[in-house]
């Protein structure tokens, strides 16, 4: 993709691609596209504005071909966020179905139940055999008994399916039960029937959906991106596949590579150029990033006020007190920037660090939230606040001491009203009308006794709440699933109940996006004036990206050159992706901290790749 070079001062050079959109959904005569929108390119206000124009009243023609055949605009985000939003925009329009991609999947193959369980009796047996090759002979390694376990789970599933007569599902949350299906499965499941030309998906699909919009299409997964593709491939005369992307952002593993370079030639490929987003010296900046990715260079506009401020702090990974260092960081940003809002009690700096671990830390739940996410089926729903069991101390028992603590009797009894059977209809029609003044009573006494955790600044377990509510009957307690009894389960429950009380309030704020931390992943699609970058592969602990290696503190790994020699994605690649989203985030300032093993090597990879000045660099911060 090469660089366009339009007049400098030209801030409406992408104006045109909207209308170049709106004339591929012709349903007479669609055609396929591929929208490249880069970082604050506006493509969530260009989707709504295709959109609010193909449903406006100039086009009645359109919206009643579409009610004539019980027909919709589909449109797939990545994000619930994403979706609310689109929808707040169009006003709930009936003519457009917005949704995430599982609920998405799941609306397509819901109700196929026998269909489900055949193709899920196949899955489970293969993954059987595939495991039995894998680890031929017995041996007494934990790795072979996991095996072994995982064997019986699945062997006792295909048991369980003659059972079952209809499979459930929740988008929102990992449930649990013999009838359920992970996220994993809607997917796969809807990406099987879709391929499969002699089943009815395909037809299900464009008929429903005669046009299908999928924004972050990079990051979708490949297998139902292959799906659709088929579908497009077989149908391309009655069917319209919209993609809207940037390959650049894509940073999960399940994507499908070089997306762009799949697609058949007679697709469109409209292109915006301008970085809506971010102030000059930023969009340079991240135009540096990608530069060994592909060819593109965004246009900042012209009519910033100001020109923007980049500044990397790189720090040896020894150093004990992060936090303290990046208090003063921050404090440093503020006198550089002469921006009051880097520093102090009204600052709004987003910091983001590379995994959930280094934010819970930062922020206070690291005890919590360790061994909750010891336990395999809550680590997809725990960073994302979605964990039923938690509720009751989140959304029941902090509400309600919040309230009790700033004498709020109104809100107290709201909650109680709210959400506390003493206080249901049923509760007072089982105790009759001689007995709800004791009712009444029952719920103060309840109340109180939950309270004294809380006197004097007191700081119960979670175990202290948790046996004062059940004692009481307060709130619901959510009954465990008997599937979910496992020992490793049990344990990791049990270690959380010890923890601290307090920590759901820092949990809560970050999992709603109310914290200052956030991970690189989480903040994809959105943005903030002021950005601190956390780099620290050491505490990451993890495996996917290597910001040692992109910043070279390390030299690649005779892996990376072997996939390199082959032009095979590599470490390297996948963490310049992530790193080109973070910076991009940033609207007028960015702090990038790079804790490291050898500061000398990212001081002159830097300089080498023209990333950051001389100037720009601070390399031996004091704290």
């Amino acid at each position: 993709m090469m660089d366009k070079s339009p007049p400098m001062d030209d801030d409406h050079i992408d104006d045109g691609v909207d209308e170049e959109v709106i004339s591929c959904l012709d349903l007479d005569k669609p055609t396929s596209f591929f929208l490249f929108a880069g970082a604050g390119s506006g493509k969530t206000r260009t989707l709504v504005t295709v959109l609010e124009s193909l449903i406006s009243c100039s086009r009645d023609k359109f919206t009643r071909r579409l009610s004539l055949h019980g027909q919709q605009i589909g449109v797939v985000t990545y994000t619930k966020a994403a979706r609310d939003e689109i929808k707040r925009r169009l006003h709930e329009t009936p003519y457009v179905s917005v949704s995430t991609i599982h609920s998405f999947a799941w609306m397509l193959i819901e109700g196929f139940n026998a269909d489900i369980k055949n193709w899920l009796r196949e899955e489970l047996q293969k993954s059987i055999e595939e495991i039995k090759v894998e680890n031929p002979k017995p041996k007494n390694t934990i790795k072979y008994r996991k095996a072994m376990e995982d064997i019986e789970e699945k062997e006792k599933r295909i048991a369980d399916l003659p059972d079952i007569r209809q499979f459930t599902y929740s988008p929102d949350q990992d449930i649990v039960g013999r009838n359920t299906l992970s996220h994993h499965e809607v997917i796969s499941a809807c990406s099987a029937f879709l391929k499969n030309e002699q089943f009815l998906m395909q037809k299900i699909l464009i008929s429903r959906f005669p046009i299908l919009l999928i924004d972050e299409s990079q990051d979708t997964n490949k297998d139902l991106m292959q799906a659709l593709l088929c579908v497009q491939k077989s149908h391309g005369d009655h069917f319209c596949l919209g993609l809207i992307g940037d390959t650049m952002q894509q940073i999960y593993h399940d994507g499908m590579k070089s997306l762009d370079k799949s697609l058949p030639e007679s697709w469109k490929r409209p292109v915006k150029i301008m970085n809506h987003r971010c102030r000059p010296r930023i969009t340079r900046l991240i135009n540096a990033i990608r530069k060994d990715a592909d060819a593109l260079r965004q246009r900042h506009r012209t009519d910033h006020p100001k020109h923007g401020l980049v500044r990397l702090f790189i720090l040896p990974n020894t150093i004990d007190n992060k936090s303290a260092v990046e208090k003063k960081i921050a404090e440093e940003m503020a006198v550089l920037t002469e921006d009051t809002l880097w520093d102090g009690p009204k600052a709004t700096v987003k910091a983001m660090t590379v995994e959930h671990h280094m934010a819970a830390r930062r922020l206070g739940f690291l005890d919590m939230y360790i061994p909750l996410h010891s336990i395999e089926r809550l680590k997809t729903g725990l960073p994302k606040g979605e964990l039923r069991e938690l509720v009751v101390f989140s959304h029941r028992v902090l509400p309600l001491v919040k309230a009790f603590r700033r004498k709020d009797d109104f809100a107290v009894m709201a909650l109680v009203k709210k959400y506390s059977p003493l206080l249901s209809p049923e509760a007072f029609s089982q105790t009759g009308q001689v007995d709800q003044t004791k009712q009444i009573m029952q719920i103060k006494n309840a109340i109180d006794a939950l309270m004294k955790f809380f006197d004097d600044g007191g700081k119960p377990s979670f175990m202290d709440v948790l046996r004062s509510v059940k004692q009481s009957g307060l709130f619901h307690i959510p009954e465990k699933k008997k599937e979910s009894d496992a020992e490793k389960e049990r344990k990791g429950w049990e270690e959380f109940l010890e923890t601290s009380f307090w920590q759901i309030e820092p949990y809560l704020a970050y999992v709603t996006g109310k914290a200052e931390f956030d991970t690189h992943q989480g903040v994809k699609g959105l943005e903030f004036p002021r950005v601190m970058a956390i780099l620290d592969d050491k505490e990451a602990r993890g495996f996917t990206f290597s910001y040692e290696k992109l910043m070279g503190a390390k030299p690649p790994s005779p892996g990376d050159l072997e996939k390199m020699g082959k032009g095979e994605e590599t470490q390297i690649d996948r963490t310049r992706r992530l790193f080109y989203v973070v910076c991009s985030r940033a609207m007028h300032s960015l702090a990038v901290v790079a804790y490291t093993e050898n500061p000398q090597g990212v001081f002159d990879l830097n300089i080498e790749k023209g990333w950051f000045t001389k100037e720009e660099i601070v390399k031996d911060f004091h704290t």
